[in-house]
């Protein structure tokens, strides 16, 4: 029996979905093929008829997961009411929920280190889609593309150093400066 129109999409993409979450939590280089397959419910043998190596699984995941992100920070900036809307998306990129919910968190700081050592297909898409984050925090920012490339430059390694120590409250502060200067950028 036939599987059902879209089968093969819905699949790729419970896929890719658990490979962001993985990638997210692990990096690239500690998570298997077999670990991503299994958090779909699926096989390892699967795997191919899907994608031709990781590589294209890892350039496809950036490309999702970013989206995701992005739509996640257009969802907060739209159900701010008052404040302007980039405060709003500075605050929760660098709270304490956004730091600790690393498995649903921005891909961006979970995977630059290792992205610097990956493929050319890769850092290619990695590019790309890092490009179109800048873009959206300048334009929700309204400021230029530089200004915008500096402010998410303080975002993502603020909430990169929170994560990375074992300090809550050095790890707290972090947050709480990098929002104060990445909001100084806006304003400036």
């Amino acid at each position: 029996m036939p599987y059902p129109k879209g089968h093969k999409i819905k699949v790729r993409n419970k896929i890719i979905e658990s490979a962001a979450q993985a990638f997210r939590t692990k990096g690239i280089q500690d998570v298997s093929v077999p670990f991503i397959m299994k958090g779909a419910g699926l096989t390892h043998g699967g795997f191919y008829s899907h994608f031709d190596n990781k590589e294209q699984l890892v350039a496809e995941t950036c490309r999702y997961a970013i989206s995701d992100t992005i739509a996640l920070l257009q969802k907060v900036a739209d159900d701010e009411k008052q404040n302007p809307k980039i405060n709003t998306v500075i605050d929760y990129y660098l709270s304490p929920y956004h730091r600790d919910i690393t498995e649903m968190g921005c891909i961006i700081p979970a995977l630059s280190s290792e992205i610097s050592r990956s493929t050319e297909e890769v850092r290619q898409v990695f590019t790309l889609e890092l490009e179109r984050m800048i873009d959206f925090i300048s334009n929700l920012a309204e400021i230029d593309v530089s200004k915008g490339s500096a402010l998410f430059s303080t975002m993502v390694g603020s909430l990169m150093l929170a994560r990375t120590v074992n300090d809550p409250e050095l790890s707290n502060n972090i947050l709480s400066t990098g929002k104060k200067h990445a909001k100084e950028l806006v304003i400036n």
